[in-house]
């Protein structure tokens, strides 16, 4: 229970800095609606519970080529958020519920934001690091420990996205005028932009 409880604080404080997974699944919840945007979410818990899994039942040798892979997976995670940012340009937020077209494209929000955090293979080592910090680090050793890890990771990240669609949602619904949510969505598409811009700098003139 221990194992579970810290690990659920560990998946939370994880999937909180607003990056850009963070700003795709606000959007999402912007443009598509609470549901879009909590699709958006799981993908990402479900994406951090498979790299708790690797670090939790001590899969070295999948960490070890995931990391050495990791400028190819950085190019594919930035083209495609570069693509979903400039996407978004186009794109004119709904102002209410009605309004909202494809509510049933759910589940390719949710494909895309899991490959996305998949595309980031250092995740791994935050899970792993956070996890000896905590002082769990005989998971590799305990098969139901290294359950309870990953399950507590999935609960925390998408704990922490529902909360973050549930606010944002409602944001959308009672504050924003149809002005103000225009103005938020091209400053969401221009992070997300921006973010994918940076991952591909990164892979060529990174260190």
């Amino acid at each position: 229970m221990i194992t579970l409880l810290n690990s659920i604080l560990i998946g939370a404080a994880i999937a909180a800095p607003i990056g850009p997974i963070g700003m795709l699944c606000i959007r999402s919840t912007l443009v598509g609606g609470w549901k879009k945007g909590l699709a958006a979410g799981l993908g990402v818990a479900s994406a951090d519970a498979i790299y708790a899994a690797v670090a939790g039942f001590g899969m070295h040798v999948i960490s070890s080529q995931l990391i050495r892979f990791e400028d190819g997976f950085r190019m594919i995670g930035g083209l495609l958020i570069l693509v979903l940012g400039l996407v978004g340009f186009r794109r004119k937020p709904p102002f209410t519920d009605r309004d909202i077209p494809g509510q049933t494209r759910q589940l390719f929000t949710f494909g895309s934001t899991f490959l996305l955090t998949l595309a980031n293979p250092m995740t791994v080592i935050s899970f792993a690091a956070l996890s000896a910090g905590l002082g769990i680090d005989s998971l590799p050793g305990s098969s139901e420990g290294a359950s309870a890890f990953t399950a507590g990771i999935f609960l925390g990240s998408a704990l922490w996205w529902i909360l973050l669609c549930t606010a944002v949602n409602q944001l959308r619904l009672r504050l924003l005028t149809p002005a103000a949510l225009r103005a938020v969505n091209l400053i969401s598409a221009t992070l997300i932009t921006g973010f994918g811009v940076w991952f591909l700098i990164s892979v060529f003139f990174g260190p």
